[in-house]
């Protein structure tokens, strides 16, 4: 089953001289039960491919759905309803909240989403797999830029999301870890079937991938693993 899917999309800033367009005539396809690698360098056009993709930015031309519903024939509500039960965003800038600890980082949730989260099992299992167990009284700024890209990490999977989105999800992370990370997010697409779509430049993540792209100045093409 195809979970994300964008075609056509274009994204343009600006006009005349200052006209730039970052991202042209984008296809992509991923199918639930995949993890699928977005290669390429900063400034390349992969967080607004993210973010699109997500349903966080509306392109300047194409079509992005979802599970088979169109963003752009969504109501607000009904966008904002598909964002909040279906997918799960692992950011660049953790966003996590300062004055909230880390396992309060988990109770805002579910204020905000009251079912269908991780059981408590589950959760303490992910914080485990991701070596912040011993972390969830501290908060945010006591901890390392690898720890609270864990945290964000684990904050991204508690609502179970079908479609994980990961922007850099490794950058602050050592070689061990990003191996746990990249088996923790393969183990997610193919053992709990989700559709998980990682843009990085971290090569490391090559062998944990099903499929692969390259996106250079906004172009993204099909790249063999």
């Amino acid at each position: 089953m195809t979970a994300i899917e964008m075609n056509n999309i274009n994204q343009i800033y600006g006009k005349g001289i200052a006209k730039v367009h970052v991202l042209h005539d984008v296809n992509f396809k991923a199918e639930a039960g995949t993890l699928s690698l977005i290669i390429g360098p900063s400034g390349s056009g992969k967080s607004t491919f993210l973010t699109i993709g997500g349903g966080l930015r509306t392109p300047t031309t194409g079509q992005v759905k979802v599970n088979g519903q169109d963003y752009q024939t969504s109501s607000r509500k009904d966008l904002e309803k598909l964002r909040l039960n279906n997918i799960g965003f692992v950011l660049q800038n953790y966003h996590l909240l300062p004055f909230l600890t880390v396992k309060d980082q988990f109770k805002l949730v579910d204020k905000v989403k009251k079912e269908g989260n991780l059981s408590k099992e589950s959760l303490d299992k992910l914080l485990q797999q991701l070596g912040i167990e011993d972390l969830v009284d501290k908060f945010p700024t006591e901890l390392s830029g690898g720890q609270q890209q864990r945290v964000a990490i684990a904050r991204a999977l508690y609502p179970d999301p079908a479609i994980i989105l990961a922007d850099e999800p490794t950058a602050a992370l050592d070689s061990e870890r990003v191996k746990e990370v990249g088996r923790l997010f393969a183990d997610l697409a193919h053992d709990r079937h989700k559709a998980v779509v990682i843009v990085t430049h971290d090569m490391r993540l090559k062998s944990y991938a099903d499929q692969m792209f390259e996106i250079n100045d906004g172009v993204l093409k099909e790249s063999t693993l």
